[in-house]
This record gives structure tokens, C-alpha cells and sequence, in this order.
């Protein structure tokens, strides 16, 4: 299969990249630097120069390809308009592959966020079924910013594009994570001086392990049905509590409980504090059983043993 591919020198897309080529695809990366194209070509694909913001190319591209996975993002717009504006950038990007693939039946595959079904609302662990909620002025949450991206990518299944979204977990780790939740974390309690948790740290957070979404994402492409949502999560529920416990042992820092109506306000969270408050369990038992996909890599607090994350080897 010929995929072309966005994000592709990202955390998540250089994973996927290599797992597409070794299960014999041949992929074509968008690269808007030299220094992108040199990382694509080091990764074994070919090289499409281009932006995001060119919907022509993006659109001739995904029509030259036998399928499309998307995992990239007008990051240049979180300084200017946050998570939203990027957002707003991204759905005339998929509209943008929905004129290109419309009626083919061929495979869209697009990054989301487990956040998106917004578990404060629903109480309970959220699965593969859950569509993504309204994410308008009511429900400004971070997480679920990018709900308006995952409905137009489902939507696109209408149009007879064999289209599903791919929702990450909230954190994902890894040997190359640099900019994810756990260095934010990592970097607060080296600030503060110690490791915080909001209330009593029972609520839970899900995670999974990078190299565990690459498959996910291939074989979404390969063989997952159009409309569906899948879950690349490993652990599907840890308490906060436990994961600034961890933390906190490996920087040798104590962990202290920060009462939750104090964490609205500018403080040891910051802007994060709307985020970590909230609880995420989330189920993959549908996208186990639907596309044969197991997360075969360390679980978060094993990963967090192995010490890359503190700058030493296990």
C-alpha cells in the first residue's frame, strides 16, 4: 500500500513510519524542512516538501496514495490561539482529504485524544463507542479541543472514505519523549522542589507506550472498518497519586496532596491545573478484540523505572 503520511518525524510518526515499511507499505512523508526530509529519508520513506497550510498538495498527495495517516499539527498556532485555533486549522485539512478520497473507499487514519469523549461528563470508563463530545464555548476543556478534528474525520465515512481516529492516550511515553505530560511533570516538581497531586490522587489518568500506537495506527489502515474509534491505551487507568509517587522517588522529592479548589487558580499547575483534576479511565477491549492489536511494550510505571526519563539508565 502506498500511505502517505503527515507528522512523520514527530514522537508518534516516527514509530509509525518505520512499522508501516517493515510490514512492506511504502510511505511518502511530508516534510516542510531539510532537516524533515533528511529525518524521513533516515526512517526508509520517500519525501513530499510541502505545509499543512498548502490544502492543494495535501489533497494531490492523499489522492496519489492508496491511504492517508495523519498525525501531524499546525503547532506554530499554539502561541497565538492554543489548542483551539489549532484545531480550527486542522478540519479544512480533512475536509481537504475527504474531497480527495471521497467514494475510493480507501483509509484515513487520524490522531485524537482519549480526552475527547470528555470523561468528567460520562463517570465512568470510557470506551471505543463513545463518540466524541461537543468541545464548543461550554466545553472549553484542553483535551477535548480537538473533538470538532475527530467528528469530521468520522463524518468522511458518509462520503465513502474508509475513515477512524486513533485516540492516544493521555500520557505516551517513551525513550524520545521530550515534550509530552511526564517531562512537564518531571519539570514542575525540579521547580517546585516537590512533586504535587490534586486531593487524595485517586484520579485516574491512562497511558500508553509509543511504540505500542505505531501497529495500532497500521493496522487501523490495513483492515480497521470506517466510522470507528480505537484505543491506543496500555494502562487504562493509574491513580495520579501513584504516578507522583514514582516521580517523586526517582528525584529523590517528597509528594504532597494540593487541596482541588486551589488548583483552579495560577499555582503549581498553571495552565495544566483544569486537566489534572479530571480522571480518564479508559477501555481498549474493542480495539483488542477488533483488530488484534495487544500493547506489548512497558507499562508506564516500569517505563518510568527504567530511569531514561531522569536522565540515567536502569
Amino acid at each position: 500500500m502506498r500511505v502517505f503520511v503527515t507528522g512523520g518525524t514527530g514522537h508518534s510518526g516516527s514509530y509509525i513510519v518505520p512499522e508501516l515499511i517493515a510490514a512492506g507499505h511504502e510511505v511518502t512523508g511530508l516534510a516542510r524542512t531539510d532537516a524533515a526530509a533528511a529525518a524521513l529519508s533516515a526512517l526508509g520513506a520517500k519525501v513530499r516538501r510541502g505545509d499543512l497550510e498548502d490544502l492543494d498538495g495535501l489533497k494531490e498527495a492523499a489522492a496519489d496514495s492508496d491511504g492517508v495517516i495523519h498525525v501531524a499539527h499546525r503547532q506554530d498556532l499554539l502561541f497565538t490561539g492554543g489548542i483551539h485555533a489549532v484545531a480550527a486549522a486542522e478540519v479544512p485539512i480533512m475536509l481537504a482529504y475527504g474531497e480527495a478520497l471521497a467514494g475510493t473507499g480507501k483509509p484515513l487514519v487520524a490522531a485524537g485524544s482519549i480526552g475527547s469523549p470528555g470523561q468528567g461528563v460520562l463517570g465512568r470508563t470510557a470506551t471505543e463507542e463513545d463518540p466524541a463530545l461537543p468541545s464548543g464555548e461550554e466545553h472549553r476543556s484542553t483535551l477535548r479541543a480537538r473533538n470538532v478534528v475527530e467528528t469530521t474525520v468520522i463524518g468522511l465515512a458518509e462520503r465513502g472514505v474508509r475513515s477512524s481516529i486513533v485516540r492516544i492516550a493521555n500520557i505516551a511515553h517513551s525513550t524520545t519523549d521530550r515534550a509530552g505530560f511526564l517531562p512537564a511533570l518531571i519539570g514542575l516538581a525540579k521547580e517546585k522542589g516537590f512533586v504535587g497531586y490534586p486531593g487524595d490522587g485517586a484520579n485516574l489518568w491512562n497511558a500508553v507506550h509509543i511504540r505500542d500506537v505505531a501497529p495500532l495506527f497500521r493496522l487501523a489502515l490495513e483492515k480497521g472498518p470506517a466510522g470507528r474509534y480505537w484505543h491506543a491505551v496500555g494502562d487504562e487507568g493509574i491513580a495520579f497519586r501513584t504516578i507522583a509517587e514514582a516521580i517523586g522517588s526517582r528525584l529523590g522529592l517528597p509528594v504532597v496532596s494540593l487541596p482541588v479548589d486551589e488548583l483552579v487558580l495560577p499555582g503549581y499547575y498553571g495552565f495544566l491545573a483544569n486537566i489534572v483534576t479530571q480522571t480518564y479511565p479508559a477501555s481498549n477491549l474493542i480495539t483488542r478484540q477488533a483488530l488484534g492489536w495487544e500493547p506489548v511494550q512497558p507499562r508506564l510505571l516500569a517505563d518510568l523505572d527504567n530511569g531514561h526519563y531522569f536522565g540515567v539508565s536502569a
